[in-house]
């Protein structure tokens, strides 16, 4: 298993749209990921219901998993995504 760790960069954290699109930045990967707190319970990071359940917020740790093929270069560049204020850009 590959993992990550990224702190939340977006400032109402994965909420609505900051949550939105990382779902869909993970979907354009193809490979299955898992997200969650450290240590914690993680969800399917292609749910956008499953990544708002988790009410990840700024400042806040996730760790990002995945067991497939090429999940090293998935995983840095979802880490790249997160560790962006998606609020701040339009």
């Amino acid at each position: 298993m590959t993992a990550r760790t990224v702190t939340i960069a977006s400032a109402v954290g994965l909420h609505a749209r900051p949550a939105n699109l990382f779902v869909k930045e993970v979907a354009a990967h193809g490979i299955p990921v898992t997200i969650g707190r450290p240590g914690g319970k993680a969800v399917n990071a292609a749910s956008l219901l499953g990544v708002m359940s988790l009410g990840l917020k700024h400042g806040e740790e996730a760790e990002l998993s995945s067991t497939a093929d090429g999940a090293d270069e998935a995983l840095d560049a979802l880490v790249a995504f997160l560790e962006v204020d998606h609020d701040a850009t339009s």
